[in-house]
């Protein structure tokens, strides 16, 4: 037939290209794999496993071996968090209030909070001293950062704050 094409030529034409495409594709997968390796884990991985979601607050853990009773609720999203809580004394009153919120960004074992509001007030109690209301919205660039080792075991929180005061919550 003089229309069918010679196999023999035909192999020869494939081999050289299917070399080609071989090595091309062993190149651009090694470099795939350095890129996803080398790359920060921040890049990888944005949310913290088990992070997102509602939280009851529950404990007030001072560096100093106080401990408060603390009630209201921290919210996680992908970005973002919302606290709403307050500190209650040992005969079952309301002491301190705070209202804060803002994003956050993960960093090794912890996150990085980014104060964009906040809204507090209260009493001096054993390890805080006493908090004039306060009323702040802030732009991105101009809130403060406060970085935070983070622990989640199960449904159970703890936030380990710079000043070693750390605060506990249970999932909703």
């Amino acid at each position: 037939m003089p229309n069918t094409p010679k196999l023999e030529h035909t192999q020869r034409g494939l081999k050289p290209m299917i070399g080609s495409l071989w090595t091309f594709s062993r190149v651009s997968a090694v470099s795939l794999l350095s890129a996803l390796l080398l790359a920060p884990i921040s890049l990888v991985a944005q949310v913290a496993p088990g992070l997102p979601g509602s939280w009851a607050a529950e404990r007030y853990l001072m560096a100093d071996g106080g401990e408060h009773e603390v009630q209201g609720t921290i919210f996680f999203t992908d970005r973002d968090w919302q606290v709403l809580f307050f500190v209650v004394d040992e005969t079952g009153e309301v002491r301190r209030g705070s209202a804060e919120g803002g994003t956050y960004s993960l960093d090794g074992d912890g996150l990085v909070f980014t104060h964009l509001f906040n809204l507090s007030a209260g009493e001096a109690m054993p390890g805080l001293a006493a908090q004039e209301l306060q009323m702040v919205s802030r732009r991105p660039e101009d809130a403060p950062t406060e970085p935070t080792r983070i622990e989640v075991e199960g449904d159970q929180l703890t936030l380990f704050f710079p000043s070693r005061n750390r605060m506990t919550f249970r999932r909703r």
